[in-house]
C-alpha cells in the first residue's frame, strides 16, 4: 500500500500544484465580486459572465490585429490593455445603467437584476460569437518542466504569478490609497461616507470598473487553456463558493478560499474523477460554512441574501 502511495504521489503533487495555481485565478475573479459587495453590499451573481464577455473582447481584438498582420508583440502592447479598457468601460456601463437606477431599492431586487443579467449576457455572447469553441492567444506558452519526476506546466505557473501580483496591488491600493479608503469608508456607512462629502456613486462605479478588468484579466488568462465559450460564465459558480468560504467582504479571506477551493477541486479529480470534482468541494464549503456562517476571514455581523 505504501509503495502504491509513493507510486502515485507525484501525480498528487502535480495536480495539487496545479489546482493550487487555478484557485489563485478563481481569487482574482472573487475580488471582484467582493469588492462590489463591499462598495454596493450587493452580491453579484453575474460577474462569471463579465469574466466571459472579457475574454471575448480578448479573443475579437486580437482577431482584428491578426487580420492587420500585426506581430505576436500586439498581444502584450495592443490586446492586454485594449481588453482592459473595454472591459473598465463595459463595467461602467453596467453598473450606470442597471445598478445605478436601483440605488435605494430593497437588496434583493438588485440581487434579481444581477440574476437576470447572467442570462442576458450569455444569450448576447452567443448571439454575438455563436458557440463554437475559441482559442484566443495566450500570454505566456505552453512549457512542460520536469522537476524529479513532477511535471510542472509553465503556462499555469505565469497565470498564477499574474494573478498573484494583481492581487497583491489590488490589496495595497485598498488599505493605501484615497479610492480604497473611500470604499472602505463607503462600505461601513454610505449616509456617513455621504456626509464626509465622499462621492458615493463613483465608489460604487469604480468598485464595478475594478471588478470588470480584473475579471478580464482572469478570463484571458483561463480562455487559452479551457477554450472561449459562453459556458466560461459558469465559472462563477466555482468562485462563489470561494467567495463565501473566505468571507464576501474578506479581500484576503477570498485569496485563501481560492487556494483552498482549487486544491479541493484538484485533489477531489485526482481520487474520484471529474463528477465528484464539481460536488466535494461545495460540501466542504457547505460543512465550513455551517460552523463559521461569515466565511474564514468574513465579519460576523454580515447581513445575508
Amino acid at each position: 500500500m505504501m509503495e502504491a502511495f509513493m507510486n502515485n504521489l507525484p501525480f498528487l503533487i502535480e495536480d495539487s500544484l496545479t489546482g493550487l495555481m487555478t484557485g489563485g485565478i478563481y481569487a482574482l475573479i472573487g475580488v471582484g465580486i467582493v469588492l462590489v459587495f463591499r462598495a454596493t453590499q450587493v452580491f453579484n451573481f453575474a460577474h462569471g459572465a463579465v469574466v466571459m464577455f472579457g475574454a471575448y473582447f480578448y479573443y475579437s481584438i486580437n482577431l482584428g490585429l491578426d487580420a492587420m498582420g500585426l506581430g505576436s508583440w500586439s498581444v502584450y502592447v495592443i490586446a492586454l490593455p485594449a481588453t482592459l479598457i473595454l472591459a473598465s468601460l463595459f463595467g461602467m456601463l453596467l453598473e450606470r445603467l442597471l445598478m445605478r437606477p436601483m440605488l435605494g431599492q430593497n437588496v434583493f431586487a438588485m440581487i434579481m437584476v444581477t440574476i437576470g443579467l447572467i442570462s442576458v449576457l450569455d444569450g448576447l455572447a452567443a448571439l454575438i460569437w455563436k458557440t463554437d469553441a475559441r482559442y484566443p492567444p495566450e500570454l505566456a506558452k505552453l512549457n512542460i518542466v520536469d522537476l524529479g519526476g513532477i511535471l510542472i506546466n509553465t503556462q499555469m505557473v505565469w497565470s498564477f504569478c499574474i494573478a498573484l501580483v494583481v492581487f497583491v496591488i489590488i490589496v495595497i491600493l485598498f488599505q493605501k490609497s484615497r479610492a480604497g479608503i473611500a470604499m472602505r469608508a463607503t462600505a461601513t456607512d454610505q449616509s456617513t461616507a455621504y456626509a464626509m462629502g465622499i462621492n458615493v456613486p463613483a465608489v460604487f462605479a469604480s468598485a464595478w470598473v475594478v471588478a470588470a478588468a480584473t475579471g478580464a484579466l482572469a478570463g484571458i488568462l483561463l480562455a487559452p487553456v479551457n477554450s472561449l465559450t459562453p459556458g466560461l460564465s459558469t465559472i462563477g459558480l466555482s468562485v462563489i463558493a470561494v467567495v463565501i468560504l473566505g468571507g464576501v467582504d474578506s479581500v484576503i479571506g477570498v485569496f485563501v478560499a481560492g487556494l483552498i477551493v482549487g486544491w479541493l477541486e484538484a485533489a477531489t479529480n485526482h481520487y474520484f474523477g471529474g463528477e465528484a470534482k464539481d460536488l466535494v468541494p461545495y460540501i466542504v464549503v457547505l460543512a465550513i460554512i455551517l460552523i463559521r456562517p461569515h466565511g474564514l476571514f468574513g465579519t460576523a455581523d454580515i447581513n445575508r441574501v
